[in-house]
């Protein structure tokens, strides 16, 4: 008799409540900004629910599609030549912020780089498995294996970083590197590719101007408080003033016009502020906890696929998530990288909860022989 599959609960429970304290969170940070700009302070609101509807539906037909079905080669490179074609279309398009992440349909917006982290997890996942089976060419092939998985990663990251979204490249990158790790990679690959990276960092922050400011505002941000210091310092000013127990919901003073990007990168100062060290603490909790069961679902997945994919998950969403957090407390220079689940916007939302979807299902599988 078939055993019953069950997902992971708490892991799912894990999610629900991180999309739930993002919706409380992005009304409280958004409502006055949204009354200046939309004259109706539950817009931010109401589009996070929305997309939180949309992606927990994408969510649960994931978790009830096996994972396996994913590594079909026509699944795989049809996802890749999409996104290669989004990821060139944003640069035939009208600039937001200087930038060209988003595809705009009317009210809705898709940023083609999001979808690109589960295509990488995916491909790589895919890949992988391929040249790590008993009749492949080993990890460490620097022919067969290492030049397609990073050539293809690469290709990505470049138009990525061309947007530019130094961030989200990044991202990319540390996503690809820690399923190579896990893969068995030599460490002198890991060596050779720190080094090659010296020159790329250099190219890529100290001689682009505006990246460049933003490390002198990290290392000194009192040194030009009211420009490339300013929002670093508002968020640190938010943290602080919350307290143990914070100030209480929807009473922050640094929302108000003070701190920029207060629904999106910068949603956890708000949260800090308000709900004080025991807020910050249980977002914390929350996502160690996702950690742990993508970690448990790893371990315990029946191939190396579902084994690579829950990795490479588990590292988007808990990776993404530390660095988040870093910035805001100033442990990092500034980078436009929201907090899954929690910060307001949708393409980021939709793909951390299918990604999500697709480590339940992996969740269901475990220990299956």
């Amino acid at each position: 008799m078939p055993r019953t599959l069950q997902p992971d609960r708490q892991l799912f429970m894990v999610t629900l409540a991180l999309c739930f304290i993002g919706a409380v969170m992005v009304f409280s940070a958004s409502a006055m900004t949204a009354r200046e700009q939309f004259g109706n302070g539950y817009i931010f609101l109401i589009r996070q629910l929305v997309y939180i509807a949309l992606g927990i539906g994408g969510m649960f037909w994931l978790m009830k599609t096996d994972y396996r079905m994913l590594r079909q080669p026509r699944v795989i490179f049809t996802g890749l030549a999409v996104t290669l074609v989004l990821l060139l279309a944003v640069f035939f398009l009208d600039r937001s912020h200087a930038t060209h992440r988003w595809i705009r349909l009317g009210p809705l917006s898709l940023q083609p780089s999001e979808m690109a982290k589960l295509v990488v997890i995916l491909y790589l996942g895919w890949f992988l498995e391929m040249r790590c089976a008993p009749r492949g060419f080993g990890i460490n092939d620097p022919l067969h294996t290492l030049a397609p998985a990073l050539g293809t990663v690469m290709l990505i990251v470049a138009l990525v970083v061309t947007e530019p979204d130094m961030g989200t490249a990044c991202m990319i990158f540390f996503i690809a590197a820690v399923m190579l790790f896990v893969s068995g990679i030599s460490l002198r690959y890991v060596a050779g590719a720190a080094l090659a990276l010296v020159p790329a960092v250099y190219l890529l922050i100290v001689r682009v101007p505006y990246r460049y400011q933003r490390l002198q505002a990290f290392l000194s941000p009192g040194s030009d408080p009211q420009g490339h210091g300013f929002q670093l310092l508002q968020s640190l000013i938010a943290v602080g003033s919350g307290g143990f127990s914070g100030v209480g919901l929807m009473e922050s003073r640094q929302k108000l016009f003070f701190l920029p990007e207060a629904h999106t990168d910068f949603i956890f100062a708000v949260i800090c502020e308000e709900l004080g060290f025991i807020g910050a603490v249980v977002v914390l909790v929350l996502f160690a906890l996702y950690g742990w069961r993508g970690f448990v679902t790893a371990m315990k997945a029946p191939d190396r696929f579902g084994r690579l994919l829950a990795v490479g998950i588990t590292a988007m969403v808990v990776g993404q998530a530390m660095i988040n957090l870093s910035v805001v407390l100033g442990l990092l220079p500034t980078k436009g990288i929201p907090l899954p689940f929690i910060s307001y916007g949708g393409s980021s939302l939709l793909g951390m909860l299918l990604a999500t979807g697709v480590l339940l299902n992996i969740s269901q599988h475990a220990d299956e022989t």
